[in-house]
């Protein structure tokens, strides 16, 4: 029976070496045996550095092999994976190392773009092997003092905006990456498009265990192209998951060279997650790749997967996120919501569930109760076949282009400007994504330029939390308490949104 994360990288290289396991888009390709092989080097490396179980080891990362060996190094030598996404800003980044304190930062710089810039604010070291060529940094000395059956911490922001270290354990990702297998029907030698960032629980979770459990082949991508995804999908890919915006614009991209099908014979599954689907747009989806489109419910608190979908022809008109996984309890509190029909605040319990966040009792306790119960701060409700329907979120969380938007983190970069009175940070449903909008407060006599707040706060933040568009106004809609009236901005401003 396995035990820990890096067990399923071990049952593959035992029992098909040779079999095809990961490549990239740096040229790598390593069978499992190679892989198995990168990383034993790469745990010995990262251990000779300092790294003792309980350790944490900080993933520094765009999608790509030496990613795979370094999250499983991490977990072979006893320490706890940190995944950050290299497109980070320097602030955010410092304050993930300021609160998880690593031991070892170690550095994608292999693929071109920030993750070598970050290599040399830290002044990492590159380091070489059988994983390829790496920067790693040791900044913090060792202290062992995460829980035993922590495996990975994936940092989220909560309604303060200070960052918060999601403690997914072995058990969560070997239920995560089990129940993922099983529900696409995953079979050893699928073919596998690896885009979702590895940094992000449904890339981890959902595509690179799923596919570890199963032995299967993963294409990885750094980062998104619609040509790409449309030329691996005519190359020969068989299952395919990602978020709306990607079938959206590979959807626009086949149109673009007069094609309405995909024709690929040997897709056998598409599935959509982290955003709502729209009932017409799932049908114009299912037309063009030829299958059914399926739809899921997840969390980083809940390793990625709770409910999904698993229609067996196109044209199904169902639009829930489908029943719980298996071996998952779901149930609605009504008392949140109060507004009656059902609808309530989604609750979640089994092994998906976390363990807890990371030096962080109070938030904790918050959202887990002593029974193992999971508050999502979602609204949902369940049919008569007991199927979920999320009906909004009670969080302020925006999902843009796959990635976490919190508001609250995107509202103290603007309000750090010192034209900037205060600003309100919301979300705005586009065609299968989120838009990112800010209202800015501003003086009638010291008003800043747009373009370069804009400027201002993508220095501060990673691209995909900026926003889309920054409205200036002398005054927000509030109460009279002076609390500002979030739900009235978009309509307030309506004549002035593009």
């Amino acid at each position: 029976m396995m035990k820990y994360w890096h067990d399923l990288l071990a049952a593959q290289a035992k029992a098909r070496p040779e079999a095809a396991g990961f490549s990239d888009s740096v040229g790598v390709s390593w069978s499992y045996g190679a892989l198995a092989t990168a990383v034993a080097e790469l745990s010995q490396v990262i251990t000779q550095a300092g790294v003792r179980p309980g350790d944490r080891v900080v993933v520094l990362a765009e999608n790509c092999c030496a990613v795979v060996a370094a999250l499983l190094a991490s977990s072979q030598c006893g320490a706890v994976a940190v995944p950050v996404n290299a497109r980070m800003s320097s602030g955010e980044v410092d304050r993930i190392l300021d609160h998880a304190r690593p031991v070892v930062v170690l550095i994608s710089t292999q693929i071109e773009g920030s993750a070598q810039t970050h290599a040399t604010r830290l002044g990492a070291e590159e380091i070489t092997g059988s994983f390829g060529a790496m920067h790693m940094a040791c900044p913090y000395p060792s202290s062992g003092d995460a829980p035993a059956d922590a495996a990975v911490l994936l940092y989220t922001t909560g309604t303060t905006g200070a960052p918060k270290g999601v403690m997914l354990t072995h058990k969560n990702l070997l239920y995560g990456g089990k129940a993922s297998a099983e529900l696409r029907d995953m079979v050893p030698g699928d073919v596998i498009y690896g885009v979702l960032p590895m940094t992000h629980v449904f890339g981890l979770a959902s595509v690179m265990t799923a596919s570890l459990y199963i032995g299967a082949e993963v294409l990885l991508e750094a980062r998104f192209s619609a040509e790409k995804l449309y030329q691996a999908l005519r190359r020969g890919v068989t299952r395919l998951s990602a978020v709306p915006q990607m079938h959206a614009l590979v959807m626009q991209f086949a149109k673009e060279q007069g094609l309405d099908r995909l024709d690929s014979p040997v897709l056998q599954y598409v599935s959509s997650g982290a955003a709502p689907l729209d009932p017409d747009w799932k049908r114009r989806a299912e037309a063009f790749y030829g299958v059914a489109l399926q739809n899921g419910y997840g969390m980083t608190e809940a390793t990625a997967g709770v409910c999904a979908t698993k229609n067996s022809s196109p044209g199904n008109p169902d639009i829930s996120v489908g029943p719980p996984l298996p071996g998952v309890e779901v149930r609605i509190d009504e008392s949140v919501a109060g507004g009656g029909e059902g609808i309530g605040e989604v609750l979640i319990r089994g092994d998906n569930v976390m363990l807890g966040y990371y030096r962080n009792p109070e938030e904790t306790a918050l959202v887990l109760d002593q029974d193992g119960w999971l508050r999502s701060g979602d609204l949902g409700r369940l049919d008569a076949q007991g199927f979920l329907h999320i009906e909004g979120r009670s969080k302020e969380l925006i999902i843009h282009g796959g990635f976490n938007v919190f508001p609250p983190e995107v509202e103290a970069a603007l309000n750090a400007h010192p034209q900037v009175v205060q600003s309100a940070v919301v979300g705005r449903r586009g065609k299968g994504d989120e838009e990112v909008l800010a209202f800015v407060q501003v003086s009638q006599d010291d008003q800043p330029d747009v373009a370069d707040l804009m400027q201002f706060v993508r220095g501060q933040l990673a691209g995909y939390k900026c926003p889309a568009q920054i409205v200036l106004t002398e005054a927000l809609p509030a109460a009279p308490t002076g609390k500002i009236l979030k739900h009235k901005l978009l309509e307030h401003f309506a004549q002035q949104l593009r």
